[in-house]
């Protein structure tokens, strides 16, 4: 007809600029995803038993939930396009049944099934060494306890396994809810005021990873973490040898002096320093400080620099934290305590 125009509507090509940004964001989008599956801290790159088993248990839910995104997808593709014409109710009424009901009814259960089975081999108790572990503001205090053996190791902020071991991790809290999670070895555990949970890990490769606190626990929860590092047995039982007995410091010199300033303002009455008077247990046992790390639980490098930073202001790196500031000390003090520290080994 005349005066009548036709409009022509055509698929984007393929080299458009735009699809072509599409696609380079996607593949960025995609790298950036990948990128979070591995590190200190993944799930999803387990080094222990129990992680390796959640991960898995994590793959298969994936693969349930992508089959059935495919099946509802592909039906809506084919009830909208393919054949868009009204279907017969017989259709419609066997589509509800088995689509909205037996369907997911039976692969829920299957998914529900299978995961409860991981349960009892998850939370079994016992181990062949048990760690004490307490949380608290914004620290962990840390005991290992040999089976068979009355000696309790106690350290702070650093958790150290045997590889191949299974170890219990008996957890507590002295102020509020905690929750400990080490990703890449266990799932995580509450830690609740008089109340003891327990936590089975099996770590598997040596290595060093990061564990957090999973539950909200004042201003410093996000800097309440800790460095765990598996180690082969072997090393293991030398390194707990060592822990077991008192720091390893020169007597003279300014690891002298630093220790006697160290007693002198006092702090020895929150922190244990083995072999020497400082006997205090209201805050970390400090005893092989110099073997650690971290300090501040997990949050600062152990430099001198950063030890003198905690010393004259620890409400600065942590907000809340229970520590009295020493930032009156000259500057020389706070440096020679904090050197005698990293001494400490």
């Amino acid at each position: 007809m005349a005066g009548v125009k036709r409009i022509v509507i055509r698929p984007a090509s393929s080299n458009w600029p735009g699809g072509r940004a599409a696609c380079i964001a996607a593949i960025l989008l995609a790298a950036l995803l990948l990128a979070g599956c591995d590190g200190p801290q993944s799930a999803l790159d387990p080094a222990g038993g129990e992680a390796r088993r959640v991960a898995t248990l994590f793959y298969v839910m994936v693969t349930g939930a992508a089959v059935l995104w495919v099946a509802v997808i592909g039906l809506a593709v084919y009830a909208a396009v393919i054949r868009p014409h009204p279907h017969p109710e017989r259709y419609a009424n066997r589509l509800i049944l088995w689509g909205g009901a037996v369907g997911p009814t039976l692969i829920l259960a299957a998914l529900l099934t299978y995961g409860l089975g991981l349960m009892p081999s998850l939370r079994a108790p016992g181990g062949d060494l048990r760690i004490a572990i307490t949380g608290e503001q914004y620290w962990w205090r840390i005991a290992y306890r040999v089976p068979g053996e009355e000696t309790v190791v106690m350290s702070a902020n650093e958790l150290r396994l045997p590889a191949g071991a299974r170890v219990e991790l008996t957890l507590d809290s002295t102020d509020v809810i905690h929750s400990l999670w080490i990703p890449a070895i266990a799932g995580k555990m509450d830690m609740i005021p008089g109340r003891t949970t327990r936590l089975a890990l099996e770590p598997e490769r040596p290595g060093v990873y990061r564990g957090v606190c999973a539950e909200f626990c004042g201003p410093s929860h996000t800097l309440m973490a800790f460095s765990v590092v598996v180690m082969a047995p072997d090393a293991f039982a030398e390194w707990l040898r060592r822990e077991a007995g008192p720091a390893v410091a020169a007597d003279a010199g300014a690891d002298a002096a630093g220790r006697e300033l160290f007693l002198a303002h006092g702090c020895g009455a929150c922190h244990t320093v083995r072999g020497t008077e400082a006997a205090g247990t209201v805050g970390p046992d400090l005893t092989h400080l110099g073997d650690r790390r971290s300090i501040a639980a997990g949050i600062l490098e152990n430099t001198q620099a950063n030890r003198g930073r905690f010393i004259v202001d620890p409400a600065g790196v942590k907000p809340g934290v229970e520590m009295p500031a020493f930032g009156m000390l000259p500057a020389a003090e706070v440096a020679a305590i904090a050197e005698w520290l990293g001494r400490l080994e």
